[in-house]
């Protein structure tokens, strides 16, 4: 079969009929591929809804080719890059450009989504330079990037596989977990629509989940419809390996697994008015993308799983898919480790590689994870069948511990060995992979501490606690800074208010000792100002001080009275011979007498009476009764203390 040349058409918006092809380039003059082919949704798949609301956009479509008396019918690949330019600056403007923006694509069509990388890249450029010229009659650019676009093909030939859009690093870093399930619901070929408003993200996820499956980027030739079966129709089966080579290895294990055979679909950007063929009973299955949110409303019946890009949801409505999508613990180690080992290396700059430029992390390493847990898986599963082949067989020997297919989740093996893809795979393959593949888990085991830990610390991440702990770390910083600045504001108003308060207070007690100072003479003084000293104070203390020698003599007084009658009832023998006669209450005379001698002689009690300078008999005796006198006070004022105690 002879290669196909990749073409190039013009779709323009039309403001009465709508989308339409335009112009074509590189076809025979006179030819019309659209009508050739019954390509009546080409325009609606290159301009996709809502391109007008971004300044470029691309689109990713499937074609059906029909047959040819040189070439039987099968699948193109088309991919559109959208713009708008203002019509008040087109330099020749058309007369039946009446809105007021003029809206175009430029289509490459292709029997390969191989080397779409390249072609967009150029493709982006070249519309960009077209529309600049603001003469959308010069074509010239455009012939040229279609003269160009065979050599671009050929010389892509020969190297490995050219993987396009979004990285599979984004893939992992956006849906982390739920990576394993997607691939594992694609393996079992549901209906999978696929929903965003950004038409080249919603195709480029989709040609990155069916890129993890080795080589099925270079055998779509069946995606376009339903009917094509031509894969099956031409596969045999290998009947030599070579390990050292990798194709060899891939096509001895059966892949790349054929997702889109009889009764499947794809169509990375799928408009509303090919949704009867998603509708007929002859579509089983497929993986398709819109960008209309009307089919939101009818997801229930047109998918079985849900992919929400705008919202990054999963949804699976058919709950059988949904319980054999269950994870089993070595598959959430195993896309947990993975997950965990971009998220180390993501670089926010730049998505697509290791912040390192390591290794690991890199779109290779993951690659090679899937392929190494797809090889795994195949292995497993033709032990499994092996297993049941010869149970009953009296000296077979297992070479492994119970079924290794079991760590790939049991509800999942029973599904998927109901598809047509493992059908094909089962035909064509050799009963005894598993001699050449360990069939054993990547991530075997049941679970561990480890798991738990990574589980929770990825649980964690996703919450995004750590920005929320920042958010209100800076809340609760700001509220603390206006908090402390409101305390201190306040003490330094109590403070002023209250160094306020003693101001006042020493102004007034200055203001009263000025004040005292400024009275005029008290009236006790004479006309110099002199002043009179006031008795008050002392008659006061006079008084007070005769009461309290009033209230001695009088207990004085009881005391002697109690001693008189303890002496008057004792006998006279019973004195001792040098004891001083008894006292006698002093009379005033001898009072007197006793002060003169003081004052003459000095106190009592300096010199003993019996000196040189003895006194007069009489006034001896009258020292002596005064003597009596202050010792019978001192004693009645004990007295009185004991009994006030």
């Amino acid at each position: 079969m002879s290669p196909f040349a990749p073409i190039v058409c013009i779709v323009d918006f039309h403001h009465a009929r709508g989308p339409e092809v335009e112009k074509w380039l590189g076809v025979e003059e006179g030819t019309d591929p659209a009508r050739d082919n019954d390509w009546s949704l080409l325009p609606f798949m290159a301009l996709s809804d809502g391109a007008h609301a971004s300044a470029e956009d691309f689109s990713y479509f499937t074609l059906r080719r029909e047959a040819t008396s040189a070439a039987p019918a099968t699948s193109l690949f088309g991919i559109s890059c959208t713009r708008q330019l203002d019509s008040n600056e087109l330099i020749n403007r058309p007369a039946d450009v009446t809105r007021s923006t003029v809206q175009k694509a430029v289509v490459v069509i292709s029997d390969s989504p191989q080397h779409f990388g390249a072609i967009k890249a150029q493709l982006g450029v070249v519309t960009a330079a077209w529309f600049a010229q603001k003469d959308f009659t010069d074509l010239e650019i455009l012939q040229r990037f279609q003269e160009s676009l065979p050599i671009l093909l050929k010389n892509q030939e020969g190297e490995m596989d050219h993987y396009f859009g979004i990285s599979l690093r984004e893939f992992i870093h956006e849906f982390k977990w739920q990576t394993l399930v997607l691939f594992k619901a694609a393996l079992l070929q549901p209906k999978m629509l696929f929903f965003g408003s950004h038409c080249e993200r919603l195709c480029m996820m989709q040609f990155a989940l069916i890129s993890l499956i080795p080589g099925l980027i270079r055998h779509l030739q069946d995606s376009a419809d339903p009917k094509f079966n031509s894969y099956e129709e031409t596969l045999v089966m290998p009947t030599s390996l070579q390990t050292s080579k990798r194709p060899s290895l891939l096509a001895y294990m059966g892949l790349p697994l054929q997702l889109f055979g009889q009764g499947s679909l794809f169509g990375p950007y799928t408009p509303l008015q090919q949704l009867d063929i998603l509708a007929d009973k002859g579509t089983k299955s497929y993986i398709v993308g819109s960008t209309n949110s009307l089919l939101l409303q009818q997801k229930d019946r047109y998918s079985d799983i849900l992919i929400n890009l705008d919202d990054h949801t999963v949804n699976i409505t058919s709950s059988s898919l949904r319980q054999a999508l269950v994870l089993s613990t070595p598959d959430r180690r195993w896309i947990d480790f993975l997950t965990q080992t971009v998220n180390d290396t993501w670089d926010e700059s730049d998505p697509s590689r290791p912040k390192d430029h390591g290794y690991a992390g890199s779109e290779e390493f993951i690659r090679m994870q899937f392929e190494e847990y797809l090889l795994a898986l195949l292995a497993a599963v033709k032990y499994k069948l092996y297993i049941e082949k010869n149970k009953d067989r009296e000296n077979f020997i297992s070479d492994y511990e119970g079924d290794p297919s079991a760590e790939f989740s049991n509800d999942w093996i029973e599904a998927w060995m109901k598809t047509e893809n493992f059908r094909i795979f089962n035909k064509f393959t050799d009963s005894h992979l598993f001699d050449i593949t360990d069939p054993k888990h990547p991530c075997s085991g049941g679970l561990s501490i480890e798991d738990v830990q990574r589980r929770l610390a990825q649980q964690v991440a996703e919450m995004h606690l750590d920005e929320r702990l920042e958010r209100s770390r800076e809340v609760i910083g700001k509220q603390l800074a206006v908090g402390q600045k409101k305390v201190s504001s306040a003490f330094n108003n109590l403070w002023a208010e209250m160094e306020a308060m003693r101001e006042a207070q020493r102004k007034r007690a200055e203001e009263q000792r000025l004040a005292k100072e400024s009275e005029p003479s008290s009236p006790t003084g004479d006309k110099h100002g002199v002043v009179k000293p006031d008795f008050t104070t002392a008659q006061a203390n006079l008084q007070a001080a005769s009461k309290s020698a009033g209230a001695y003599l009088s207990s004085w007084g009881a005391w002697a009275n109690e001693k008189k009658k303890g002496w008057g009832g004792k006998s006279a023998t019973s004195t001792p011979l040098n004891s001083p006669p008894p006292p006698t209450t002093p009379t005033p005379g001898d009072l007197k007498r006793a002060e003169q001698f003081r004052r003459e002689k000095g106190p009592v009690g300096d010199e003993p009476l019996s000196s040189a300078r003895t006194a007069p008999p009489d006034v001896q005796a009258a020292a002596q009764r005064e003597s009596l006198f202050f010792d019978a006070e001192n004693e009645g004022t004990k007295s009185k203390e004991t009994r006030i105690r």
